[in-house]
């Protein structure tokens, strides 16, 4: 028989025994599904975080105290916490570094704010950050309309803010925002400049959510706990980041008093150690799924191979008379190996396209704005699929290639 014409056998039998195919296929699917929509989600976040680490710079990086952060507690571990960084260790950071390079000061107010104008609230989610006048442009955040704060209101502290396109759309729908007031936080604010819409970027709203008011606004508002300022340096001659990192450390010690010998008090971080905990993440993440997957695959090759001799032992007497006719061992041992990898090529077909679909559509919920398409997984997908028809066929079949084709004829 011809490889196509063993392909057209294969779907006979298929056809034939079509519930216990679908069955066997489904669990050959969940597993691929699994496998490829885990490999496909983290690929598409990680292609979602690594824009948004461009868009901040590449050659910028953050200084905050260690235990302390606009973010809150990073990998849910909280690690020794060492006094905050003050609003005056902040301020002479900045003048020592000079025109070094462009410093922008902030600090973190509140998570989970409501805000109010004319009767109508928006959800408890919106955050509040105190920043300098190079927040903005350091954050990557551009004015959709309005202005930036005017240096009468960042010296004297006023009650202005800029708002995200979220607190737009819920306070402001049908109306421009500019020149209007909220309140917030026991305060009344007049919103000077909305911000350009951007996504849920990093998964937390991205600048939608945000209201900006003065650094110096945000030091005397009323909190419980010192506030935590966070500096984030940026430098424009490519090539200088290291060099500038290293000048910056050694002034942020000596601002902090860091006594020789000891540990900094303070994390530098810039996006590409953020990226290489994104891939030490994602990389566990993959082993994980990986086995999950594994298990699930290696149900599904013996519940293949249990099919395929089930179906070897039903087809005896038509191996029989294939024998009889002419057929060699090797032509039969063939068949029922193009049948087994026809059965994983179609349960694993479904299987990649669901993994497909389900890993940008988690990757969607997180904040991912692209549709990736894994072709490396889905061609790995495959010759996984073929491997497994292998591994689960080859028995089978060999049991078949074996038979006597007389006794095959008696068999009823």
């Amino acid at each position: 028989m011809s490889p196509f014409e063993n392909v057209r056998e294969a779907f006979r039998s298929i056809r034939t025994n079509l519930l216990r195919t679908i069955l066997t296929a489904l669990i050959l699917s969940i597993g691929l599904f699994a496998l490829v929509g885990i490999l496909t989600g983290i690929d598409a976040m990680k292609n979602s975080l690594s824009e948004t680490f461009a868009s901040l710079g590449a050659n910028s990086f953050e200084l905050h105290a260690k235990g302390y952060s606009n973010r809150g507690r990073r990998g849910g571990v909280q690690a020794r916490q060492y006094p905050p960084i003050s609003y005056f260790q902040a301020r002479q950071y900045k003048k020592a570094m000079g025109d070094e390079a462009q410093v922008g000061v902030s600090a973190f107010i509140a998570g989970a704010v409501e805000m109010k104008a004319s009767g109508i609230k928006t959800n408890p989610n919106m955050q509040v950050i105190a920043g300098d006048e190079n927040y903005l442009k350091i954050q990557g955040y551009n004015l959709a309309e309005g202005r930036t704060f005017s240096q009468t209101e960042l010296n004297s502290g006023a009650n202005v803010l800029i708002v995200g396109d979220e607190i737009r759309l819920k306070l402001f729908p049908k109306q421009s925002p500019v020149g209007q007031y909220v309140a917030a936080l026991g305060r009344r604010f007049l919103i000077v400049g909305l911000l350009e819409k951007s996504g849920a970027s990093m998964g937390g709203g991205g600048a939608d959510r945000l209201a900006l008011v003065p650094l110096e606004t945000g030091n005397h508002m009323p909190r419980q706990r010192a506030l935590s300022f966070d500096i984030k340096t940026a430098t424009d001659q490519s090539g200088t980041l290291n060099f500038v990192m290293g000048q910056a450390t050694g002034i942020m010690r000596a601002v902090r008093q860091d006594k020789l010998g000891r540990p900094d008090s303070f994390v530098v971080e810039s996006s590409e150690s953020l990226a290489s905990s994104l891939d030490s993440i994602s990389g566990k993440v993959r082993v994980g799924g990986s086995i999950m997957a594994f298990i699930t695959l290696l149900g599904a090759s013996i519940a293949l191979m249990n099919i395929m001799l089930v179906s070897v032992t039903e087809r005896t007497r038509e191996i029989g008379i294939r024998k009889a006719l002419g057929a060699t061992a090797k032509q039969i041992r063939l068949q029922f190996l193009i049948e087994a990898i026809v059965i994983c090529l179609l349960g694993g077909t479904l299987g990649i396209i669901l993994g497909v679909l389900g890993g940008n559509a988690v990757a969607k919920f997180v904040g991912s704005g692209s549709f990736l398409v894994p072709w490396v997984w889905m061609i790995v997908g495959l010759v996984i699929c073929v491997g497994v028809g292998l591994a689960s066929g080859y028995y089978p079949a060999s049991k078949a290639a074996a038979l006597d084709p007389i006794d095959s004829l008696r068999y009823e």
